[in-house]
This record gives structure tokens, C-alpha cells and sequence, in this order.
């Protein structure tokens, strides 16, 4: 077997997996600090304000980092839950499920966000936008997959329904991507792109790149952080639990830490 296969493997191991979770998130929690408030400071206080809409174009180093999160997370629980249904690894279900509520927040925050901006751009806070539709629809996905999951007492058949869910709402995604081009609305169109020409002035794309790294960065150490903690609560009375926090005795799910 290929090591880095092996090491795949390994990893879905609750005990491997906690001690990887454990070094990894706070890794990732350390560098999204730096990047967060290097984006935070650029984007408030260096670049000149935008020529139509002065200092409330500034809501974009938020609201847009949050919105292409949004769509990762979902995409990504989706991902998790294929595996989790196809090969029945266990800490691939955690995984899935320990995005969804992450993926609320983001779509949360894209919705607030979108909304004050559209107050001073629009004249109102809330439009049947093609775009605020979809992705309304998209919290709305997020907040089924959270109920669905917590609905069913066994955790393996709620993370499997669940999972399910997630995966048949994929489906919506490219119609939020390419919502504004199909159907039109208010919403403007791309203006942004990894790839290709911006439409928004260079001097005010930095800031943006480094949001949205910090924002990954975070994800990634709060995915492991929530992962490792379910984690533990599942295997809750397992010996690797107890030799773990210096127990002889296997801990219960009132001794682990919260």
C-alpha cells in the first residue's frame, strides 16, 4: 500500500484521528490570526474607498469571503458524506456533520451581510433576488441537514440521512453560482474572479485574498476542533479514551472536556 494511502487510512482511526485533530487545529487556529488581521487592517484602513459606493463597498471583505464559504462547505459535506455512505468510515461522517452548522454560519453572515450592503445600494434590505433566493434556500438546506441529524438518536443512521440530504442538495449550487447569468435580479454579476480579469479596481483585491484565506484557515481549525469533539463523545467509554486523559478506567462523556 502507498503511504500516503496508508496514512489516509490510518487516519480514519478515532484515536489517530484525535491526535491528529488535535495538533492540526490549533495549527490552523495560530495562522488565521496573523491573515485574518492583516485583511482586517487593509481592508478598513489602507485601501481608498470605492468610487460609487465610498467606505460601504468595505462590507465586500466580509460578506464575499463568506458567501464563496458558503458554497465550499456545503460542497465539502457533501464530499464527506459520499465517502462516509460509500465506505462507511465513521470520521467521515463526523467530518460532514461537523460542517453543517459552520456552512449555516457562513450562509447566515452572507445573508446579513448581503443585506446591509443592498439597504445602501438597493434601497432595501431584502429582495426576491434570484441570487438572495438561492442561497436563503441554502440556509434553509444547511439548517434540515443540522435538524435531520439531530432528529434520529443513533448517530451512524443520523449522520447517513443527513448525509443524504447534503448530497441531494448540491444540486443547488451552480444555480447560486450562476444564478445572476441565468435569471438576472438585482444582484450584480461576477465581478471577482480567481481566475481571469476583475472587475474591481486591483488596489482593493488584497485585502479580499487575505479574508479569504483567514477564513479557510479558521474552517479548517474548526472543522478538526468540532470533528475531534464529536468525535470523543462517540467513542465516549472506549479504553483509547481513557488511556488518553490519564484514566485507567475508560472515561465516560461527562469527563471529556467540552
Amino acid at each position: 500500500m502507498h503511504p500516503i494511502v496508508r496514512w489516509f487510512h490510518q487516519l480514519g482511526s478515532p484515536p489517530t484521528f484525535d491526535r491528529f485533530a488535535t495538533r492540526w487545529s490549533r495549527i490552523f487556529y495560530v495562522a488565521a490570526v496573523p491573515v485574518l488581521l492583516l485583511g482586517m487592517w487593509q481592508g478598513l484602513f489602507v485601501v481608498p474607498a470605492e468610487q460609487t459606493q465610498n467606505d460601504a463597498f468595505r462590507i465586500i471583505y466580509i460578506h464575499v469571503p463568506s458567501a464563496w464559504m458558503s458554497l465550499f462547505v456545503f460542497a465539502l459535506m457533501a464530499f464527506y458524506a459520499v465517502i462516509a455512505l460509500v465506505w462507511r468510515i465513521k470520521i467521515c461522517e463526523i467530518l460532514a456533520m461537523a460542517c453543517a452548522p459552520m456552512g449555516a454560519g457562513f450562509t447566515l453572515i452572507t445573508l446579513l451581510t448581503g443585506s446591509i450592503w443592498g439597504k445602501g445600494t438597493w434601497g432595501g434590505w431584502w429582495d426576491w433576488d434570484p441570487r438572495l433566493t438561492s442561497e436563503l434556500i441554502l440556509l434553509f438546506l444547511y439548517l434540515g441537514v443540522i435538524g435531520l441529524y439531530h432528529a434520529i438518536d443513533d448517530r451512524r443512521s443520523a449522520a447517513r440521512a443527513a448525509g443524504l440530504l447534503a448530497i441531494v442538495g448540491v444540486g443547488l449550487l451552480p444555480v447560486i453560482r450562476y444564478s445572476v447569468d441565468w435569471f438576472g435580479g438585482l444582484h450584480q454579476r461576477q465581478s471577482i474572479n480567481v481566475f481571469g480579469t476583475n472587475a474591481v479596481r486591483p488596489e482593493l483585491i488584497a485585502p479580499l485574498w487575505w479574508m479569504v484565506v483567514a477564513t479557510k484557515l479558521w474552517f479548517v481549525g474548526s472543522l478538526l476542533a468540532k470533528a475531534r469533539a464529536d468525535n470523543l463523545a462517540r467513542e465516549a467509554g472506549k479504553a483509547w479514551v481513557g488511556e488518553r486523559f490519564g484514566d485507567t478506567a475508560p472515561a465516560t462523556s461527562e469527563e471529556l472536556p467540552r
